[in-house]
């Protein structure tokens, strides 16, 4: 019994190697914004962003969350390049009084630099909005991150 008690609270009291990070840039593309980037794990985190549903006329207010997992991290001498997968919702023109949903399911390719906390990223992302009828669309651009 001793020796069960043992390896018990070795097993779960030991220190994890998740790795929480928060990382703050900008998006370019459509949409255009603020990015946050929380890590909530090793090989997960959350991708807040706020700006315009574009950096072109007609533009409107925009936001989005979306829950990102990294399948696959490729290593090279001085940088780590993460694929990663998405799902997350986003919402147009609150501020206009309108109030569009959307479903999104970004695919994400990152290059995070190891020397510097850097990362330059790009996204595609398909859409489903919910305005009047539904419609699919697709989302994308660059972006770039600073991690605290």
């Amino acid at each position: 019994m001793r020796k069960l008690i043992i390896v018990f609270l070795v097993a779960f009291a030991a220190p994890t190697t998740a790795r929480a990070d928060i990382g703050l840039g900008i998006f370019v593309g459509e949409p255009f914004g603020v990015d946050l980037k929380l890590g909530m794990g090793a090989r997960s985190g959350l991708d807040i962003l706020l700006g315009a549903s574009s950096y072109r006329r007609g533009r409107t207010d925009y936001g989005h969350v979306t829950y990102l997992v990294t399948p696959f991290i490729g290593h090279g001498d001085s940088v780590l390049v993460p694929l990663r997968l998405g799902i997350g919702g986003a919402v147009y023109a609150l501020v206009d009084g309108d109030a569009f949903f959307s479903i999104r399911a970004p695919f994400e390719v990152g290059l995070r630099f190891r020397r510097t906390p850097l990362e330059i990223y790009a996204e595609i992302a398909l859409q489903i909005l919910f305005i009047n009828d539904p419609d699919l669309d697709l989302q994308g651009g660059v972006g770039l991150r600073f991690f605290f």
